[in-house]
C-alpha cells in the first residue's frame, strides 16, 4: 500500500503528462499522414521517390538547425523568474497555428516551409516542457513521472490519430477528397494539442528560477556563455550530452523518417500507417515497464540497453524490403523508444541544477532534436549517393555505437 502511495501522481504531474498526450498527436501525424500529404504534393510537382525522401530530410534538418540556435537562448531566458511559462505559450501557439496552416498549401515547397515553421514551434515548446520536470515533481520521482509522460503520450496520441486515419481511409465513402480529409486531420490534431495543454497552463508555476535583473536578455546571454565555457569542468554532464547527441539523434531520425522511408521503398501506405500505430500501442506498456524497472535498476544501466537495441534496429534496416519486416521493425522500435527518451530526460534532470533547468535543457535540446540534423543528413545524402534508402537509414548504426561508448564514459565520472 505504501509503495502505491509513493507513485500516485499529483494533479500537477498529471497536468504535465497531459501535454505529452497533446504534443504526441502532432509527432504521430508528422511520422504518418504528413509525409503522405507531402508525397502527394511532391508527385504533382514532378519529384522522384528518392528526391522526395531527400527533400523531406532536408526540411527536418532545417528545423533542427533553427531549433539548435534558438533553444539555448530561449531556455536560458526562461530560467528568469516569470519567463518560462510565457515563452512556452509562444512556442505552443506557433506550433498549433503551423499545424493548421499546413492544410492551406497547394504545392510541395510552401508545404515544407510551413512544416518547418510548425515543427520549430513544437520543438521549442519541448525545451520548456522538459525543463518543467524539476518544477512539477521531486528528483526521486522523475524517472517514473517522465516514463509515464511518454507512455500516456504514446497511447493518448492514438485517439485523434484513429479519427484522422478513419477520415483519410474512408474519405471517398463520406464524399470527401483525400486531400480534404488530410486538411481536417491537421485541424483535429491542432485542437487536440491545444486542449490537452490547458490544465498545464492553468496549474503550472515556476518553482526554480534566477531572479529578474535589469537587463534580463543580456543576463541570459551572459549565463549561457558562462555555462558553455565551464561545461568541460562537469565531466559527467559533458560526456552525457555528447553521448545523447549521437544516440538520440538516431532515435529521432528513425521516428521522423519512418513513413518517408517505407514509402520510398514502395511499401503499402495503409500497412505503414497501421504498423506505426502498433509502435505507439507497444510503446505504452514498454515505457511504463522501463519506469518500473528504474526503481530496481539505475538509468545508467537501462539507457545502454536501449541504445544497443537501436543499433540492432539500424542494422536490420539494411535488409528491409518486405512489409512484414517493417512491422517487425515497428514493434521493436515501440519496445525501446519510450524507455530511451524518458530515462534520458529524467537522468539529465537529476544531474543538472534545477534553477538552471531551462538553460541546461536548451543544451539538451541541441544535443537531441537539434542534433538530428546529422541523422537526417546521413539518411538523405546516403540515399542520394547510393540510390538506396536502406543504406541511408542503416548507416545510423554508427551514431548508436558512438553514443553507447560515450555514455559509458559519462557513467565513470
Amino acid at each position: 500500500m505504501e509503495q502505491k502511495e509513493k507513485f500516485r501522481l499529483t494533479g500537477l504531474e498529471r497536468a504535465w503528462i497531459l501535454y505529452d498526450v497533446g504534443n504526441s498527436a502532432f509527432v504521430l501525424l508528422v511520422a504518418t499522414l504528413i509525409p503522405i500529404f507531402f508525397n502527394a504534393l511532391a508527385e504533382d510537382g514532378g519529384l522522384s521517390s528518392v528526391e522526395y525522401l531527400a527533400y523531406w530530410g532536408y526540411a527536418a534538418s532545417a528545423v533542427t538547425v533553427i531549433t539548435a540556435i534558438l533553444s539555448p537562448i530561449l531556455g536560458t531566458l526562461a530560467d528568469t523568474k516569470g519567463f518560462k511559462k510565457p515563452i512556452f505559450i509562444l512556442c505552443l501557439v506557433v506550433g498549433v497555428a503551423g499545424c493548421c496552416a499546413m492544410g492551406l498549401a497547394n504545392t510541395w515547397l510552401p508545404f515544407l516551409l510551413i512544416f518547418i515553421f510548425a515543427k520549430v514551434g513544437f520543438s521549442g515548446s519541448l525545451v520548456f516542457y522538459d525543463a518543467m520536470l524539476s518544477d512539477v515533481t521531486e528528483p526521486e520521482r522523475m524517472d517514473v513521472v517522465s516514463s509515464r509522460g511518454y507512455a500516456w503520450g504514446y497511447i493518448g496520441s492514438c485517439v485523434p490519430f484513429l479519427v484522422c486515419l478513419a477520415l483519410v481511409l474512408g474519405a471517398g465513402a463520406i464524399g470527401l477528397s483525400q486531400m480534404t480529409a488530410l486538411n481536417i486531420s491537421l485541424f483535429i490534431t491542432a485542437v487536440w494539442w491545444l486542449v490537452t495543454t490547458l490544465p498545464l497552463l492553468k496549474n503550472y508555476k515556476q518553482v526554480h528560477y534566477v531572479e529578474v535583473k535589469e537587463h534580463a536578455i543580456r543576463q541570459s546571454f551572459a549565463r549561457i556563455g558562462h555555462t558553455i565555457r565551464h561545461l568541460h569542468e562537469d565531466k559527467q554532464v559533458l560526456w552525457f550530452l555528447l553521448a545523447f547527441f549521437c544516440y538520440i539523434d538516431g532515435v529521432y531520425t528513425i521516428i521522423d523518417m519512418a513513413t518517408a522511408y517505407g514509402t520510398a521503398l514502395g511499401l503499402d501506405t495503409t500497412g505503414l500507417l497501421l504498423a506505426l500505430l502498433v509502435t505507439q500501442i507497444v510503446a505504452f506498456p514498454s515505457a511504463l515497464i522501463f519506469g518500473r524497472l528504474s526503481s530496481k535498476y539505475p538509468s545508467t544501466t537501462l539507457i545502454p540497453v536501449c541504445i544497443a537495441a537501436y543499433a540492432g534496429i539500424a542494422a536490420f534496416a539494411f535488409f528491409l524490403t518486405q512489409q512484414w519486416q517493417f512491422w517487425v521493425l515497428a514493434v521493436i522500435v515501440g519496445m525501446f523508444q519510450g524507455g530511451v527518451q524518458a530515462l534520458s530526460r529524467s537522468h539529465f534532470a537529476k544531474i543538472t541544477p534545477p534553477e538552471k533547468s531551462g538553460e541546461y535543457f536548451g543544451l539538451f535540446d541541441i544535443c537531441g532534436k537539434g542534433a538530428s540534423f546529422l541523422g537526417t543528413m546521413i539518411v538523405s545524402v546516403g540515399s542520394q549517393l547510393t540510390g538506396s534508402a536502406n543504406v541511408g537509414v542503416g548507416s545510423l548504426i554508427v551514431l548508436f555505437i558512438i553514443g553507447f561508448v560515450l555514455f559509458k564514459m559519462s557513467c565513470k565520472e
